[in-house]
């Protein structure tokens, strides 16, 4: 305190003595306050045409920041469920170090690369809702480790109103970090929209707040969306266990797809496209959906679009409704394979659906881009029928989007379309048993797994006749032909 006192006396005098017009500066002075092994950085800047001492919050470098601080405060106690608060393994994730190394992942043509160095910087938004700290800290990290310092503008935390604020306050003393805190829950679409209009940078990265960036993950994607703004695109999505946190490369012949439920999946390269990738298996590969979580795009060509549809919530169906109008309204999806970044996938959500909010996102991106072929999905998911929607049909008609026949012909010709013989959509069940192609995309090896009533692997098309075919696993070669003894529900 008295230092304090000098301080604040110092100032006075610079005032006096200058009268206000001497520019004083004293950079990164600290003070270290050691109160309850709690050490507290205080950074002045003495400004004497200001009020002096002008005490603000100092920015550190990553490698300075306390992880052992940060993270300690919300370990999970000795006797507590460590999958409780994330759905996944809380304990071994607060093992690890925030900047742990990861391996590469990449094709060695990548590691051989040259990008461009006039590169367009990024504005990365993470939204994030009671994260993990750990997983937290280490997302952001990643992305000031692995980026070159001038692609990364800036890295903005949208804090989707967590139980305690400091779980994002505290991040926002590393350099580049800023920090935005809804005053209520808001979702992934509502608070991705803020993120993107308070970002400075012209490009906009969308990360989810539990991800490992690898290598160079940041210059190929920045490239494409350089070379054309209408290009969306986003990494090759490692997977990072949830049980152990450990990270495992992830295929690079798989494209985005989905199933008449309207249900994100992977879909196997064909032996045609994955032949004529040969030459040069480091290309870009078109896709029809995007996962979602990750990707980079344009930041006037996301306004231009209209941002996300802000009558979502809370998460899901997002995904769909942005690479709808993305290919319908004149731009492209990619997936580059020089990008690499790590995703921790979980088998259920750590927070709840108010209202339903799956469904009715679903269905608002159904009435908007499917036109007529939305049959099929209320089909496949009968209970959508009666859940409210708006829709954004204006939109559509502004920016002369192409009809869902177009996408259907030109962007996924791989997505089978029902006919006059296809009788219902639903699932083979027999007890708590469904039939399941058990990730299997092209050999027509099908098993039995647990009733999940999400589709996906599980959705199965009765056709005349009989005839049953999950769907993952059809083609007009093969059928699956069973004799249905289980019982057929829709």
């Amino acid at each position: 305190h008295s230092f304090l006192r000098h301080i604040s006396s110092l100032c006075e005098g610079l005032n006096f003595i200058f009268g206000g017009s001497f520019y004083f500066w004293i950079c990164s002075v600290y003070l270290t306050l050691i109160s309850e092994r709690v050490v507290l950085r205080i950074c002045f800047s003495l400004n004497t045409q200001t009020i002096c001492p002008l005490v603000r919050q100092c920015k550190v470098r990553w490698q300075d920041f306390d992880q052992d601080l940060y993270v300690g405060a919300t370990v999970v106690r000795p006797g507590q469920d460590p999958y409780a608060r994330n759905k996944f393994n809380q304990v071994e994730s607060d093992k690890l170090r925030m900047d742990r190394a990861v391996p590469d992942t990449r094709h060695d043509h990548c590691r051989h690369k040259q990008w461009k160095s006039e590169l367009p910087a990024s504005s990365v938004v993470i939204t994030f809702h009671n994260e993990a700290r750990s997983a937290l800290l280490r997302t952001v990290v990643s992305v000031l480790k692995k980026s070159p310092p001038y692609l990364v503008k800036e890295i903005i935390l949208v804090d989707d109103y967590s139980d305690n604020p400091e779980d994002g306050a505290l991040l926002g003393k590393i350099e580049k970090v800023r920090v935005l805190r809804n005053d209520r829950r808001e979702g992934l679409m509502r608070s991705r929209v803020r993120g993107a209009d308070a970002a400075t940078a012209p490009v906009l990265t969308f990360l989810d707040s539990h991800c490992e960036c690898n290598d160079h993950w940041l210059e190929p994607l920045l490239e494409r969306v350089a070379e054309d703004k209408t290009r969306v695109v986003s990494p090759i999505i490692d997977v990072i266990n949830m049980d152990n946190f450990q990270y495992v490369g992830a295929s690079a012949d798989l494209k985005g797809g989905f199933d008449w439920n309207l249900v994100f999946k992977w879909d196997y390269m064909t032996l045609d496209q994955r032949r004529a990738r040969q030459g040069n298996p480091i290309a870009p590969i078109k896709t029809p959906m995007i996962a979602g979580g990750l990707f980079v795009m344009d930041k006037e060509y996301f306004e231009l679009l209209g941002k996300y549809d802000m009558m979502m919530d809370v998460w899901g169906g997002e995904n769909l409704e942005i690479s709808f109008r993305v290919w319908q309204c004149g731009g492209s999806l990619e997936i580059i394979p020089c990008s690499r970044v790590g995703h921790v996938f979980r088998k259920q959500h750590p927070y709840t659906f108010p209202g339903g909010s799956g469904t009715v996102n679903t269905r608002r991106a159904a009435e908007v881009w499917m036109d007529e072929y939305k049959n099929f999905y209320y089909a496949a998911v009968p209970s959508a029928r009666n859940v409210p929607y708006g829709n954004r049909l204006e939109m559509k008609k502004r920016l002369s989007c192409k009809p869902f026949k177009w996408y259907l012909e030109n962007v996924y010709p791989e997505l089978r379309v029902p006919d006059h013989q296809d009788i219902a959509f639903g699932a083979l069940q027999q007890g708590g048993n469904c039939l399941d192609t058990l990730g299997h995309f092209a050999d027509g090896v099908v098993g039995v797994y647990e009733c999940h009533n999400a589709g996906g692997n599980q959705v199965a098309l009765l056709r005349q006749h009989t005839q049953v075919s999950l769907l993952n696993t059809y083609s007009e070669d093969t059928w699956v032909a069973l004799t249905v003894r289980a019982q057929w529900v829709c």
